[in-house]
């Protein structure tokens, strides 16, 4: 791989959502500093919406590793398709009831309250994230709101963070879910990355891989793949991988716009931008044309012609 040829230590531009590479690009980090103002504040429904690939399991990932520096019980809940039941066994496990599996009903939710009361009493608070929250079905959101009652004369026992993609607004617009959606005291939607965000973003995951060179991607290459990419995250890490193993191909050591043409064009359902498109198919004329000129020189000098 590219890896050695770079000087780099790992590959900067993975899909699993690894904090280490979570950067203070401004829709991220004012998404973090919300959310940490909301927990703080005691606020019960917190939510976060953003379309696929704008970094939301990044994001919650690193809420939750900001939050084990905090006096807090985290419960983390990553595939939100279950039962109502189901949703209570997860949640009483994840917040230390180790028999869980064995209460039913009554006993799981008069556990779940003495487990809540006893982390306040221990003076930390508790917090139920739960990620892909779109998928959650009707009945299973109904039953997490009747959990969130649970609170005593001057506090809720936990608060929910609820990250998902924009059918969660969908959701939650339903009239039978209007109970929910007005104990919502926050949210957020992740934009997509500017132009000038995706060649900072490029900079600094390489950076913080290893790399130690000048600017690895030339300007011309980093706008192109920020609007090849539209600015959403995860297309901005497939192009910059594929773009560096064309590099690497080449021998090459920094990202030129050639590099993201060929990055794009094995890329589904992203399209070389305009501009790019006609100066590929002047290139080829070009080409074309020069060839053409030389077989017609070499046919006048053999006197062919």
């Amino acid at each position: 791989m590219y890896i050695d040829h770079f000087g780099m230590r790992e590959l900067p531009f993975t899909l699993t959502p690894n904090t280490h590479f979570f950067l203070q690009l401004p829709t991220h980090q004012e998404a973090l500093n919300l959310l940490l103002v909301a927990l703080g504040s005691g606020d019960g429904f917190i939510k976060v919406v953003g379309e696929v690939g704008t970094g939301k399991t990044m994001l919650c990932r690193t809420l939750l590793n900001t939050l084990e520096e905090e006096p807090c019980v985290t419960a983390y809940i990553p595939n939100p398709y279950l039962s109502p039941e189901a949703l209570r066994h997860n949640f009483a496990l994840e917040i230390g009831i180790d028999n869980a599996l064995e209460l039913k009903d009554f006993e799981l939710a008069n556990q779940i309250n003495l487990r809540l009361v006893e982390i306040a009493k221990d003076g930390k608070y508790t917090v139920l994230i739960v990620d892909e929250a779109q998928a959650m079905p009707e009945e299973t959101i109904e039953a997490l709101r009747l959990l969130t009652n649970l609170e005593t004369e001057s506090e809720k026992l936990f608060q929910v963070v609820l990250f998902g993609q924009p059918e969660l607004d969908q959701l939650l617009g339903r009239a039978s879910l209007r109970q929910l959606l007005q104990r919502i005291t926050f949210s957020y939607h992740l934009q997509t990355l500017s132009i000038e965000a995706v060649s900072s973003y490029l900079e600094q995951r390489a950076r913080r891989a290893g790399y130690e060179g000048l600017s690895l991607f030339s300007p011309p290459a980093a706008q192109f793949i920020a609007k090849a990419s539209k600015g959403v995250p995860r297309l901005v890490n497939i192009l910059a991988h594929k773009s560096l193993m064309s590099a690497y191909g080449l021998g090459d050591s920094v990202i030129k716009k050639q590099h993201v043409i060929r990055a794009i064009e094995d890329t589904e359902g992203v399209d070389v931008p305009a501009m790019a498109g006609v100066l590929k198919f002047l290139l080829g004329s070009a080409i074309l044309a020069g060839s053409a000129c030389g077989l017609l020189y070499l046919a006048v000098m053999r006197g062919l012609i």
